[in-house]
């Protein structure tokens, strides 16, 4: 087999730094070492993390603000050591199990050269809700979505990985926990107008890659996302964001902009039913962020970036 190729992981950060020391544990507990570890931190007063307390672990800890998880992890990338081939992202509430690392860099071994990203395989991804509108023959025959895993529909909404049960190739890769080429990272940047919480930036990334490469999820790389409530967009911000983003991606890279409105329209429409039925005042702020979010895309000229 070919000598395993090096890697180093980024991890964009904020306030978490709880979930950050259970990441940083998974890490250090690798069969296989990991060559170095960038964490670059938004959080306003989280300390720097001391090397004693991950033995073991290159770590370069670096602050930025502020917050913006794409422009971090194009820091990061900076800030990776001269002769690493691979640079992983990993979520600061992800924790990848013992062999994680070791199947993924056999996987990458015996990679043909036009692969570009891989992802670990996400174990407890849990139920996706109103699966049956999703995968019904309307929506799919409108090109509102599709119903194979890491497809990216005409409208430019993604269908989640979930957990695979073999390594299979897709359109796009989650920035949950997922390694890159280094010379892709060269060639390509996260593009930082997906700022603060960066909603949709690996999408965007992972179209503009999977122009030029393959990507593939790796089903022996396993790892588990445990969600952490901190460092979060309020839900208003978050629906005004979700508007924003999507059709800033849609146009950028050339897909079907009425799908797109249609889709926003439908994902808005479900979510103030969900407000009404559960009496949901989050869900009701969603709902109300896309409306807002609607109605400035009708005037870019006004379009604000929304504010955690």
């Amino acid at each position: 087999m070919t000598a395993r190729k090096r890697l180093a992981f980024v991890v964009a950060t904020k306030d978490r730094p709880d979930d950050l020391r259970k990441l940083l544990g998974s890490l250090v507990a690798q069969s296989h070492p990991v060559s170095q570890v960038v964490i670059v931190d938004a959080s306003a007063e989280t300390g720097e993390l001391l090397p004693s307390e991950f033995p073991g672990l290159r770590v370069r800890y670096l602050r930025h603000l502020p917050p913006s998880a794409s422009r971090q992890r194009n820091v990061g990338v900076e800030a990776v050591d001269d002769g690493i081939e691979l640079i992983g992202f990993v979520d600061d509430d992800a924790v990848l199990e013992a062999d994680a690392v070791e199947r993924m860099l056999d996987y990458w071994a015996q990679a043909p050269d036009d692969l570009g990203g891989a992802s670990f395989n996400l174990m407890n991804s849990g139920p996706v809700g109103l699966q049956w509108l999703k995968r019904s023959r309307l929506c799919q025959a409108l090109g509102l979505y599709r119903s194979e895993p890491g497809d990216v529909a005409p409208s430019g909404w993604q269908t989640l990985m979930g957990t695979v049960n073999q390594t299979r190739m897709v359109e796009w890769l989650a920035t949950g926990a997922v390694v890159w080429r280094r010379e892709v990272l060269r060639q390509f940047r996260f593009d930082e107008f997906f700022d603060g919480y960066s909603y949709l930036e690996d999408l965007d990334f992972s179209l503009t890659v999977g122009k030029h490469y393959k990507l593939a999820v790796v089903a022996d790389a396993r790892y588990h996302h445990y969600p952490a409530p901190g460092g979060r967009m309020r839900a208003y911000a978050f629906g005004k964001t979700e508007v924003r983003n999507r059709l800033y991606l849609v146009r950028k890279h050339d897909l079907s902009l009425w799908r797109c409105y249609l889709g926003l329209i439908i994902r808005m429409t479900m979510t103030l039913a969900v407000a009404v039925c559960r009496v949901d005042c989050k869900a009701l702020q969603r709902a109300l962020g896309n409306l807002v979010g609607l109605l400035q895309s009708c005037a870019p000229a006004r379009l604000g970036r929304p504010k955690a």
